[in-house]
């Protein structure tokens, strides 16, 4: 069967892809090895943290604003509660990177951000325990993605618009020339125009298929959530939040309608192989040595641990996404390597996906994004 589009991956970036695309009227294909939302890639969960001033570059700045642009679009389509605005709170040395990127971007594109020490931090929060070497910045026009909704969301309307949706199918054969792909599943093979890979852990071997060798490195990450005191930490009063600390790089979220505090820990992990199975929670003994290190230290009231997960990220040297064509092929986009900061992005993703693939060229500058810096 002949399609205009196929998209390899479902999740996020790929389901955002598949309802631009077929909005704009493209024949379109999506495959996913899984049941798209499902807890085997990076965006499971129930919450992610949308932020607009970023600690991690100001090339990220006009891709957040889009993106909550879109993800307000959504809802106003869908008719769901997709976003909680919770605000941001952002903290750590007031001299790193990450605090000054957010403080100057916030500057630069006139961002709405509070810069507070650490007094002033703990008296607005009083869950919260800052020693003085710290400081806050908080984005109250930030807060709360509701990751699987989202996903559940764009695949719903994409199927409006057309598209067909393989699920729990992996891809057998790859093949691509300058006008066509084909794609094989089991015993159906599928044809199309162009091609969108989007596949998370699995995208490296998938375009190592098509001669394209890129630096990823899927590792295991963890996360859990906690009893919390209500009045202290609930989405009404208590904000998400990122820490940069001497111990290592913390986020986490306030409790939604009592789900408790949730806390994950953003930098480390182990390197996986995506196709073996991956340790469950707690069977590592740093899944819960580190978030209770983490909450001993900053936020003392929490109380004992009610469950965890794990997902994965995949990460690039420098940690910057990578969305560009193929070199070689300018009928394939390839969006991949988000690094554990990508979900807040998916919307604007799946634009920048449907725009390359239909015009060759995007409204957004993703240069940053080039597959042309590992060389």
């Amino acid at each position: 069967m002949h399609y205009d589009v196929i998209v390899i991956g479902a999740g996020s970036m790929g389901i955002a892809a598949g309802y631009f695309l077929s909005k704009s009227g493209k024949k379109t294909l999506l495959v996913d090895s899984f049941n798209p939302p499902h807890n085997k890639g990076s965006h499971h969960g129930d919450t992610r943290i949308i932020r607009h001033a970023y600690g991690e570059g100001e090339e990220y700045v006009p891709l957040a604003l889009k993106a909550q642009e879109l993800w307000n679009d959504l809802e106003k389509v869908t008719g769901k509660q997709l976003f909680l605005q919770t605000g941001v709170l952002n903290v750590g040395h007031e001299k790193t990177n990450f605090i000054q990127n957010i403080i100057s971007s916030s500057k630069a594109y006139s961002l709405p951000l509070e810069v507070l020490d650490s007094s002033e931090v703990n008296k607005r929060w009083p869950g919260i325990a800052l020693p003085d070497k710290y400081i806050g910045c908080f984005e109250p026009t930030s807060g709360v993605l509701k990751c699987e909704e989202c996903i559940k969301a764009y695949r719903e309307l994409a199927e409006r618009h057309g598209a067909t949706i393989l699920t729990n199918s992996k891809v057998k054969e790859l093949s691509v020339n300058d006008k066509r792909v084909t794609v094989k599943i089991e015993d159906q093979t599928f044809n199309a125009d162009a091609l969108v890979v989007s596949a998370g852990a699995w995208s490296g071997s998938l375009l190592s298929i098509l001669d394209l060798n890129l630096p990823l490195n899927p590792v295991r990450k963890t996360f859990a959530w906690f009893d919390a005191n209500e009045d202290l930490y609930n989405y009404k009063n208590f904000p998400a939040f990122s820490f940069e600390t001497s111990q290592g790089q913390y986020y986490g979220f306030p409790s939604i309608n009592g789900s408790g505090l949730k806390v994950g820990r953003h930098d480390g992990g182990e390197t996986i192989n995506p196709d073996e199975a991956i340790p469950g929670f707690g069977e590592r003994e740093e899944d819960t040595t580190d978030l209770r290190q983490f909450l001993h230290h900053y936020m003392p009231s929490t109380q004992q641990l009610k469950y965890g997960k794990t997902c994965m990220y995949t990460l690039t040297p420098d940690e910057d996404f990578i969305i560009d064509l193929h070199p070689n092929y300018s009928n394939v986009a390839i969006a991949s390597g988000f690094s554990g900061h990508g979900f807040k992005f998916s919307s604007v993703v799946g634009q920048i996906l449907s725009e390359l693939i239909i015009s060759g060229k995007t409204e957004q500058n993703i240069s940053p994004f080039s597959i042309n810096r590992f060389k």
